[in-house]
């Protein structure tokens, strides 16, 4: 079975596509490079891990192909936008449509309630209060914190925040999800819970994943790993 191809349904399409990509740094006058002609596929409804040492280049492929950075070189094309084309103001808007982000820290806004967090992407769109509030109380309830609606991020445990920060990420229905350490965090029990919930994502949703993580435990509930070592896919 070659990559790209599941056993029953044969050839699927590139959610990602990475083309000979490169990025470097530059600190005191010194050029750091970070990654080195990268070249990376991932099908539609795939659970990608990305693993690698501190330094390996893991978390800046991953901020390169959300969106969040730019490469020296190569080409990155999400769901058929080639986005190293974009303007920042046009790739600001892809990226709130197209990808959904979960991160170590949650980044919730702590005088928020969880139904209001939720709802904050959907700010951005031209929904009503009130579909922006039965939008984001249907993602809540998917992740399992429907009676938790009013209840701000201090009133929550760490793996409960994780939820409402996965519930926002899948909010608006993004063809990608990005995961960066997401269960770096947490405890053993609510790290499974959540890895638990993004397989549900994955299997049930069809959502694209693409997680960073050094955790070899995370790594196995992903149905492809690739290693970056000083730059390189392994």
């Amino acid at each position: 079975m070659g990559p790209g191809e599941t056993r029953a349904e044969g050839p699927r399409r590139n959610a990602v596509e990475v083309r000979h990509l490169f990025k470097s740094y530059r600190r005191d006058g010194h050029v750091l490079p970070v990654l080195t002609d990268v070249s990376l596929d991932v099908p539609e409804g795939e659970f990608l891990a990305l693993m690698g040492p501190s330094g390996s280049g893991k978390s800046t492929l991953l901020n390169l192909i959300a969106g969040i950075d730019r490469p020296d070189e190569g080409r990155i094309i999400v769901a058929g936008e080639d986005i190293t084309r974009l303007t920042e103001t046009e790739l600001a808007d892809w990226r709130a449509a197209h990808v959904g982000f979960i991160f170590q820290f949650y980044h919730l806004i702590p005088v928020l309630t969880a139904l209001e967090n939720v709802e904050l992407p959907l700010l951005l769109t031209g929904l009503s209060g009130s579909e922006r509030r039965e939008r984001a109380a249907a993602a809540l309830a998917l992740v399992g914190l429907e009676e938790r609606l009013a209840h701000y991020p201090a009133q929550l445990s760490g793996g409960q925040q994780q939820r409402v920060a996965i519930a926002r990420a899948i909010v608006t229905d993004p063809s990608l999800i990005v995961a960066d350490e997401p269960t770096g965090d947490l405890d053993r029990v609510s790290a499974g819970e959540v890895l638990d919930l993004l397989n549900r994502l994955n299997g049930e949703l069809g959502k694209t994943i693409v997680m960073v993580t050094h955790d070899q435990r995370a790594a196995e509930r992903a149905h492809l790993v690739r290693h970056l070592e000083k730059g390189e896919l392994q």
